[in-house]
C-alpha cells in the first residue's frame, strides 16, 4: 500500500436547519398561537491525530467531505435534531494549512489533539420567538446559517529527533540499519532509497531517539531533479543532522566537497530555517580507505566546505565501526537540545510526494 503525504481537500459544516412559522390549532383551542419551532444546528468538523492511521490515501482518493445538516424546526414546539459530526481522523504529525491563503490552521502532533476546523451553522428561529404583545400571530421566521467551508491542504511531516542527509549511495540507508531495526533497501546503485524511513535508535537501555532517512539530494534538485526535495518537508521536525559523507566514491571524477556543497545549497533554496539547524559531517565507508589517509581527507574536505572545527564523525556503517559512540554522542546531545519549533514550507516545485508504508518506523531492541 503507498503512504500518500499530501492531499488537498475540501470540507463543508452543516447548514443550519431552518425555522418555521406555525400555529396550534387544536379541537378546543382553534387559535391557540405560535409554535414553530427552531431548526437545529449543523454539523461541525473536527481533525484528530490518531496514532493508528499512518497514511493520507483516503484523502488522496476522497476529496469532498461535509457533516450533517441539521433538521427543520416543526410545529408544537419542535426543534429541529442537532447535525452530526463529521470527525476525520489523519496520522500524527499532520499539518493543516488554509489551500488558499497558506495559513497554517493546526499541527496535529500529538496522539489524540484535535482541531474544530469548520463551525456548523446555527439553526433557523422559529415564530415562537417573535411573540410579543403586540405580535400575537408572528409570521417571522429565520433560515438556517450556512456552515463553514475550507479548502485544506493536509501535509504529513514524520516525527523525528535526526535526520540523515547526503548523496544517493553515501551509506544513509546501510547507517539506519546498523543503528536501529529499519529495514530499507540497499544497493550498490543510487537512488536506492525511493521513501523516507524512521528507526528508533536506542543508544542505552533506558534512551532512544527517532531517526530519519530520506532520498539522497543531488545538485538541480529543488528544480526537479533525482527525485527531488520533496520529501525534505519530513526533516522540518528534526533538531539535528546528519550529513553523510563517501570520502572514497567508486567515480574517481567525483567531487565529495562540490557535492555536499550542492546538498546544502539545495537545503537552503528550500527553507533557510532548515539549512540552519546544527549539521553534524559523518564520514562514512572509512573502512575503504588507508588509515594513514582518512585524516588528511577530512581534514581537506572540512577545509574545502569551510567549516574546519565542526563536529565529525568517521564511521564505517557497513561494518558498525564508530556507529554506537555516534549514536551515544547525540543522545546525550539531544537530552540538552529544546524541541525543535515547527517550520512550515509549501513545496516549491509543485509535485505530490508518494512513499510506502513498509519499513516506515522500526524499534531497535538491541541497539
Amino acid at each position: 500500500m503507498k503512504f500518500i503525504d499530501e492531499a488537498r481537500i475540501f470540507v463543508a459544516a452543516g447548514d443550519g436547519g431552518n425555522g418555521i412559522a406555525s400555529f396550534r390549532r387544536d379541537k378546543y383551542e382553534p387559535e391557540g398561537g405560535p409554535d414553530g419551532g427552531d431548526g437545529g444546528h449543523g454539523g461541525s468538523v473536527h481533525f484528530v491525530a490518531d496514532r493508528n492511521v499512518n497514511t493520507l490515501i483516503e484523502y488522496r482518493y476522497v476529496r469532498r467531505y461535509r457533516a450533517q445538516r441539521g433538521s427543520n424546526g416543526g410545529s408544537s414546539d419542535r426543534y429541529g435534531k442537532r447535525g452530526k459530526d463529521l470527525t476525520l481522523r489523519v496520522p500524527v504529525g499532520t499539518v493543516i494549512t488554509d489551500a488558499n491563503t497558506n495559513e497554517l490552521l493546526a499541527d496535529l502532533d500529538r496522539d489524540g489533539k484535535t482541531l474544530l476546523l469548520a463551525k456548523g451553522g446555527r439553526g433557523g428561529l422559529g415564530n415562537i420567538h417573535f411573540k410579543s404583545s403586540v405580535n400575537r400571530t408572528p409570521r417571522q421566521c429565520t433560515r438556517g446559517e450556512a456552515g463553514e467551508q475550507r479548502e485544506l491542504w493536509l501535509e504529513l511531516r514524520l516525527l523525528a529527533d535526526v535526520g540523515l542527509l547526503g548523496l544517493p549511495n553515501a551509506g544513509k540507508s546501510t547507517f539506519l540499519r546498523a543503528v536501529s531495526a529499519a529495514r530499507p533497501t540497499v544497493a550498490d546503485y543510487p537512488f536506492t532509497t525511493l521513501h523516507p524511513h524512521l528507526g528508533v535508535v536506542r543508544p542505552y537501555p533506558d534512551k532512544s531517539f527517532v531517526m530519519a532517512d530520506i532520498p539522497g539530494l543531488i545538485a538541480g534538485a529543488a528544480a526537479g531533479a533525482g527525485l527531488g526535495i520533496r520529501f525534505l518537508k519530513h526533516l522540518s521536525r528534526t533538531r539535528l543532522l546528519l550529513h553523510l559523507v563517501d570520502l572514497a566514491p567508486p567515480d574517481p571524477s567525483a567531487d565529495p566537497i562540490g557535492d555536499s556543497l550542492n546538498v546544502l545549497g539545495e537545503l537552503k533554496k528550500y527553507d533557510p530555517d532548515l539549512a540552519k539547524k546544527p549539521r553534524w559531517f559523518v564520514f562514512n565507508k572509512l573502512d575503504l580507505l588507508p588509515e594513514a589517509e582518512r585524516e588528511p581527507r577530512i581534514d581537506a574536505f572540512l577545509k574545502g566546505v569551510g567549516l574546519t572545527g565542526s563536529t565529525f564523525f568517521g564511521i564505517s556503517a557497513m561494518r558498525g565501526d564508530g556507529c554506537h559512540a555516534l549514536t551515544q554522542t547525540l543522545q546525550e546531545v539531544l537530552d540538552r537540545m529544546p524541541a525543535a519549533p515547527t517550520t512550515i514550507v509549501r513545496p516549491n516545485d509543485g509535485t505530490t510526494g508518494e512513499v510506502h508504508s513498509d519499513g516506515l518506523f522500526a524499534d531497535h531492541p538491541n541497539s
